[in-house]
């Protein structure tokens, strides 16, 4: 592991100044780069640490926002954002694609190997910018087995992991056959786990409505129905993105 700095970037989406988080390795040579999309709620400090573990590990690591800086304490005004934003591919695609160039411009930043990973919504970004042709290493989701436009993913030029929730209400099994013959048919190299006995979210422990984690692990705002933190199953999910990581970017 190697010592960490960091520093918040902004950069202008979705008609947004958003603000990410860039978490860089120590040393001065060029280093794999890893874009990290957020939850549906937006970019938080759980998630900004997720991009500073990265670079811990050697990677150049971008958790990229969002909602232009904000996070939704209330599911209801989540998705009243963020349903539009998954019904829109091509809203989507901006958001990725300006972060992705956020990333590229670093130049600590070895543009020939980049992956992205997501969570939720910020998993819907990884995927469209897979279906958009982008020249990525790896794409790694959880929670996010949202389905693209016909033939779109044709052009994923990378191997897809992805992680479900066995009991996931919000993405039930139709959805898991949906995305599973998607990628088939695509010719994609790609893989699916499910993770007995979690249900959505289950990689995001209990936070308060500012975003912050809860200590006692109990939740501490409203949040949508199906929605559940699984510690043991949240560490293995880690473990499992890490791994393709280190398959993939090496």
């Amino acid at each position: 592991m190697t010592a960490v700095t960091t520093r918040s970037v902004r950069y202008p989406a979705d008609g947004l100044t958003m603000v990410g988080h860039l978490a860089l390795p120590g040393g001065t040579g060029r280093r794999p780069g890893v874009l990290i999309g957020p939850e549906g709620p937006g970019l938080n400090d759980f998630q900004r640490r997720r991009a500073d573990a990265l670079a811990r590990l050697g990677y150049v690591a971008l958790a990229f926002d969002l909602h232009g800086g904000h996070w939704f304490g209330d599911p209801d005004e989540m998705l009243a954002r963020c349903l539009p934003l998954l019904d829109d591919p091509d809203r989507l695609r901006d958001i990725g694609h300006a972060a992705l160039d956020v990333l590229r411009a670093e130049p600590r930043t070895d543009p020939a190997r980049i992956a992205a990973v997501g969570y939720g919504t910020g998993g819907a970004v990884a995927l469209e910018l897979g279906r958009a042709g982008v020249d990525l290493r790896a794409i790694a989701t959880v929670n996010a087995l949202m389905t693209g436009r016909p033939g779109d993913a044709a052009r994923i030029r990378c191997p897809v992991w992805a992680g479900v929730g066995s009991e996931d209400p919000i993405q039930p099994v139709a959805d898991r056959d949906a995305f599973a013959a998607e990628m088939q048919a695509a010719g994609v190299d790609w893989r699916l786990v499910v993770y007995g006995g979690a249900r959505h979210a289950f990689h995001h422990p209990p936070t308060d409505p500012d975003g912050s984690v809860r200590p006692d692990r109990t939740y501490g705002q409203r949040v949508p129905d199906g929605v559940a933190h699984h510690p043991r199953h949240a560490r293995r999910a880690w473990d499992d993105v890490v791994g393709v990581l280190a398959e993939t970017l090496g």
